[in-house]
């Protein structure tokens, strides 16, 4: 009897030690590793395709600059690169041929891809999973959230299916398909890292960041949940990071494209105002109970909050019922907006809650930022733009600096003349801190003509130099 005993206790025992180990939540136990993609694979490869093109490389878009630099290799002079925009010194256009990936979304020939994959393109060519090609037109880009449609010519197509990517969870099991380096019908996967990423590339920053194999070549392919649809658009890599991919949340790629469907172009709402989060000091200056909105730096003239009535100092903390808690969630209220509708924005003015009701416009295609900063030179012949977080990381200073970055100088100018470059950093004017272009304009009206005018430039983290000025 007691052999048999034994026997049972080691039984179970041996029993014990084989259950599968799994991980437990407070509700129920989760599988870990799905046992297989093979199946979503095969269900989602006919609606994934490659996509080559022919155009004139001018950088790419906003995301795919700021993450991809070159497609397949080389470096541009970082600097000249960023402040291109401003004064329209691009780099020398070439004739390449590029590679990307796409999806499609209806029957009879729709296709999502990234704007960078096909912008300037000359010819664009769609190949789908059997080995089919067909030559692509364009419907519409928006270079703001880097999205893009292009059509072919065929039907009885096998589309993908849009999922809400609000309903993705962080640690979600996520199948990233595209052609990387050319390589068609690549299978990764990986779990979704988090969400609601900002990564300096355009005001709608709001990306999935996964850590599905993502590489050159598989941007504007899709990123599917376990069901087999579509919750992200492949967009970018961290060039120095290891396995870090970003995509656009499907929650945003749907309005926009269905926008470029229905009229070939997006709009979106457009208040007028400079924004930036309300801080503690903020909050306690501007008798806020807690730090909650965004303080209004900025009012552009003759736009929609300047014509509401909306003042500097305001904070915004309520926009059409919708709590704004941050500078992010107020440009994509407005954004999302339709052109036209009148919005309640709730704010604080000196102290008090107050309600303005606010007709949207239309964004300009252009920020006003860059508009101003292009439109002129100072008398020495500066061209200058203030300070920002995402200047400040792109150019190797603290983030919180500030002052008025040198956008650009004026041929022939005093400034030529001297040794300051693209970058370096205006802090002080004789004496005084400077952070906005509009502080700078007032003390040089103060000033008169013959009078010694000292700069104080910044470059890079440690080199502080002295600029001497008769102002003309």
């Amino acid at each position: 009897m007691k052999q048999i005993n034994k026997l049972l206790i080691t039984v179970m025992i041996v029993g014990l030690l084989a259950v599968p180990v799994m991980a437990k939540t407070n509700s129920s136990i989760v599988q870990m590793v799905p046992a297989s993609f093979s199946q979503l694979a095969k269900q989602a490869k006919p609606g994934v395709v490659n996509i080559q093109t022919e155009k004139i490389i001018e950088g790419g878009g906003r995301v795919y600059k700021h993450f991809f630099g070159q497609p397949f290799g080389g470096n541009k002079d970082s600097l000249e690169d960023f402040f291109s925009p401003f004064f329209n010194q691009m780099p020398q256009d070439r004739k390449e041929s590029s590679l990307g990936s796409g999806f499609i979304i209806s029957e009879d020939g729709y296709i999502v891809t990234n704007n960078h994959v096909i912008k300037d393109a000359d010819k664009i060519k769609v190949i789908l999973h059997d080995n089919t090609e067909f030559d692509a037109t364009i419907i519409g880009t928006d270079p703001m959230t880097d999205l893009a449609l292009i059509k072919i010519k065929a039907k009885d197509l096998m589309p993908l299916k849009f999922g809400k990517s609000a309903e993705t969870e962080v640690g979600s099991w996520v199948v990233a398909i595209g052609s990387p380096f050319g390589l068609e019908q690549t299978v990764t996967a990986g779990i979704v890292s988090a969400k609601g990423r900002i990564i300096g590339s355009g005001p709608y920053d709001d990306f999935i960041q996964t850590d599905a194999s993502i590489n050159p070549g598989n941007s504007g392919g899709p990123l599917l949940n376990l069901d087999g649809e579509v919750i992200g658009i492949n967009t970018a890599i961290v060039r120095s990071g290891q396995g870090i991919g970003f995509a656009i949340p499907s929650d945003l790629a749907t309005g926009v494209i269905d926008q470029l469907t229905q009229q070939k172009t997006v709009s979106r709402g457009w208040m007028g105002v400079a924004i930036q989060d309300v801080t503690e000091q903020l909050a306690k200056y501007y008798n806020i109970k807690e730090t909650k909105g965004v303080y209004v730096a900025k009012v552009y003239e003759e736009n929609p909050a300047d014509k509401a009535g909306i003042k500097v100092g305001d904070v915004i903390f309520k926009i059409n019922d919708k709590k704004i808690d941050s500078s992010r969630d107020l440009t994509l209220t407005v954004a999302r907006s339709s052109v036209g509708e009148t919005v309640t924005v709730n704010l604080i003015r000196d102290g008090k809650e107050k309600m303005v009701k606010v007709k949207l416009g239309k964004r300009p295609s252009q920020d006003p930022e860059t508009i101003e900063a292009v439109g002129s030179y100072d008398p020495f012949g500066f061209r200058l733009k203030q300070m920002n977080s995402e200047l400040a990381r792109r150019l190797g200073y603290p983030e919180d600096i500030k002052g008025l970055v040198v956008i650009d100088m004026e041929s022939g100018s005093q400034a030529s003349k001297t040794g300051v470059r693209q970058g370096d950093l205006l802090m002080e004017v004789n004496h005084h801190k400077i952070v906005t272009k509009e502080e700078y304009q007032q003390y040089l009206e103060k000033t008169k003509k013959g009078d010694s005018v000292q700069l104080l430039f910044r470059r890079g983290n440690s080199h502080v130099f002295v600029i001497s000025f008769e102002k003309p």
